[in-house]
Formats: structure tokens, sequence, C-alpha cells
């Protein structure tokens, strides 16, 4: 395994619509894995391919929070097929746009269906954090990132901090 880049605002990728996943083989294995440490390294609870210059419809996550126990998940071309009626608010980081938070209303429960590691077909019922953590990535192979969810005065400023930051 190998720790991959993680690439940053204003990067173009990171608003490429990711493509999908044809098959899942030794290749896309390895690229779960290191997105996987990749994640853990940086630390966050989640991670989507086009973060690492990828625009596929992969993403890994792990809101378990300890290292003892991890608990990971790696979903290829994520569908959530339902949202759940009661909303949440969560303040979200991005490993994108780092040292930013954004609160986020969002349905509190989802079930998505994706493709695991062995290439089988999967659904499941998420809620709390992890329902949370799975619509951010999904936002993330549609080219969506949270600084969409301020005003626009404050996602240029945002916008602005990371080109300056950049151009130093």
């Amino acid at each position: 395994m190998s720790k991959l880049d993680i690439i940053k605002i204003p990067d173009p990728v990171l608003r490429e619509i990711s493509a999908p996943i044809e098959t899942v083989d030794d290749d896309l294995r390895r690229l779960m894995d290191d997105m996987l440490e990749t994640m853990y390294d940086a630390p966050g609870v989640g991670l989507a391919a086009v973060q690492v210059g990828i625009p596929k419809r992969l993403i890994v996550l792990d809101v378990n929070g300890d290292e003892a126990n991890r608990q990971p998940i790696v979903m290829a071309n994520p569908e959530i097929v339902r949202l759940g009626d009661e909303l949440r608010t969560h303040e979200e980081g991005c490993l994108s746009i780092p040292d930013v938070h954004v609160e986020i209303e969002r349905p509190g429960d989802l079930t998505v269906r994706y493709v695991d590691r062995d290439g089988k077909e999967q659904e499941l019922d998420a809620d709390g954090l992890l329902a949370t953590a799975i619509q951010h990535e999904v936002d993330h192979l549609e080219g969506k990132l949270i600084i969409d969810f301020l005003s626009r005065l404050r996602r240029d400023m945002v916008i602005r901090k990371f080109r300056k930051a950049l151009r130093a």
C-alpha cells in the first residue's frame, strides 16, 4: 500500500463528474487500499477517488474513529437509493479543503447501493455520521464540494484564500 497525494481546491479535477467503475480487479483493489491508507493518514473519515486525482466513482469510508477497531468500507459506483425524511445538521470538513468546516443539513439516514471490493452488489442502510459521510463523498463524485453549501460571498472568500496560498 502507498499513500496518495490529496488534491486541494482550486484544482479543477475536483469539479469533474466521476466516471463509473467498469470492473473490480486487482488494480482497483490496490487503489482502494491506497485510498484507505491515505484517508487514515490524513486523518479523515472518507475519501473519494477524485480527491486523489482519479475521477472514478469510488469512495472509501471509516467513521469508527478507533484505530484498533477499524471498520473500512469501500464502495464502487455508490448510488443513494433512499434518503430519510428527518434532517440532521453536522459540521463537515474536507481533506481537499483543509481547515474549513461548514454546517450542512442533510437527511439523517439513507440506503446506498454499491459494488464491494469483491465485485458484488451490496445495499447498506446507514444513519448518523456514516449517512453524512456517504452523502459528502457521493457529492465529490458529482463535482460538488462543501463550500457549495456556503453563500457565494463566503465560498469566494475560501477559494481566494486557497488560490493565494497556492501562489505563495
